[in-house]
């Protein structure tokens, strides 16, 4: 009896309350503009609802592991997600022009959702063996080509908007782990400079006879249009154009809860996934979307208040990545959306539809309180 007891008090010891309470209101808040999103197509509704369930539960799950478990399965995670991405490549589904799925029987799996999380904990782990001693340049590089062949895989799908938040994750463990901001200025000059680049001779660059050999067809149109929607009003501009429209319209105060016009009409494409915070500003307006972005800034707080505590190497990198990975999610979708950044096809989280990004949020909040959960044990 007594250890049923201590089973069940550990259970819920291993849940930190000011993260879940956040959840549970970003849950709320998603369930509410998601009833508005979909008009009358309920059957949306009742599946988000089953995949909020479904990530709450994989959550706790993952919160009562403990991070020594973790650390041990790692490289297995990763070595795994690497196998699944080379199957996707030899022999996986294909749907929309892109081949980023895989079969398996019952069910088909997206493996690229997968190294969200992998990439973040083989890092992690390859920093933690390394910390016995001074980690060099040599290990960065290391760590580079780590991130770098996932990476690669998943661009060749193509999923650039994956490929973005792997690196993303990736690259912040590598910077938590002590990559100097020395090192980052060349990149962020030849960023600079390609950007200004871009935009100065947008029209030479963007000819359909140039090509950019780092990026698909698509890709550099996506990007062309970003620059100047006006040139496809009526295909890849289309989503930016409306997106924007229905955002601006709320203006300050919004039309109010279901009376958003732009997305009621069905002028607002992918309103139920990628472009749902446009259904929440128009209804809401710029004083809603604050809020919203309000709640994502105390998420990641209170994820980087939990890392900053870990008694761990391994545990601080981990809990950093998982947190400014909720950040880039946000930033890119909110970007994308307003006109600011190209269609990525990237969720807005615990928003957009979907179950496959709501577990891996649910990992990596499980992660989280697993991190914040764990003690030093007495020598």
């Amino acid at each position: 009896m007594k250890m049923l007891v201590l089973a069940v008090r550990r259970m819920f010891a291993v849940l930190d309350w000011p993260l879940l309470a956040l959840l549970v209101v970003m849950a709320l808040v998603g369930m509410a503009t998601m009833h508005s999103a979909v008009g009358n197509t309920d059957w949306r509704f009742s599946d988000q609802l089953r995949n909020f369930l479904i990530a709450f539960v994989v959550m706790w799950c993952v919160a009562l592991l403990r991070p020594t478990w973790v650390l041990k399965a790692a490289p297995y995670i990763y070595i795994l997600g690497i196998a699944m991405l080379v199957a996707v490549t030899l022999f996986g589904v294909t749907s929309k022009g892109a081949t980023r799925w895989l079969d398996v029987g019952v069910a088909r799996i997206q493996p690229s959702e997968m190294m969200k999380i992998a990439v973040p904990l083989m890092l992690a782990w390859y920093f933690q063996r390394q910390s016995v001693n001074r980690i060099r340049i040599r290990d960065f590089l290391v760590a580079s080509l780590l991130l770098a062949i996932p990476a690669a895989l998943i661009i060749e799908q193509p999923d650039l908007g994956t490929a973005l938040l792997v690196l993303a994750s990736g690259f912040c463990v590598m910077y938590f782990g002590g990559l100097s901001f020395k090192l980052l200025i060349p990149v962020v000059l030849v960023a600079a400079v390609g950007l200004g680049t871009l935009v100065t001779y947008e029209d030479q660059i963007c000819q359909p006879d140039v090509d950019w050999v780092v990026l698909h067809d698509y890709q550099k149109y996506r990007v062309c249009v970003l620059l100047n929607p006006g040139t496809d009003p009526l295909g890849k501009g289309f989503h930016t154009i409306q997106s924007m429209i229905a955002v601006g319209s709320g203006g300050v105060y919004g039309k109010g809860y279901m009376q958003g016009t732009q997305s009621h009409l069905d002028f607002v494409p992918e309103r139920t996934t990628d472009f749902i915070f446009s259904v929440f500003a128009e209804e809401f307006g710029l004083y809603g979307g604050v809020a919203l972005l309000a709640l994502y800034a105390l998420l990641v707080f209170r994820g980087l208040s939990i890392t900053v505590r870990a008694p761990s190497q391994f545990g601080r990198l981990v809990g950093g990545a998982m947190s400014m990975m909720m950040f880039v999610y946000v930033f890119v979708n909110v970007g994308m959306v307003t006109g600011v950044l190209p269609v990525v096809g990237v969720p807005l989280p615990f928003m957009s539809y979907g179950g496959t990004a709501l577990i891996t949020l649910g990992v990596a909040c499980g992660l989280l309180m697993s991190i914040g959960s764990d003690r030093p044990r007495a020598v």
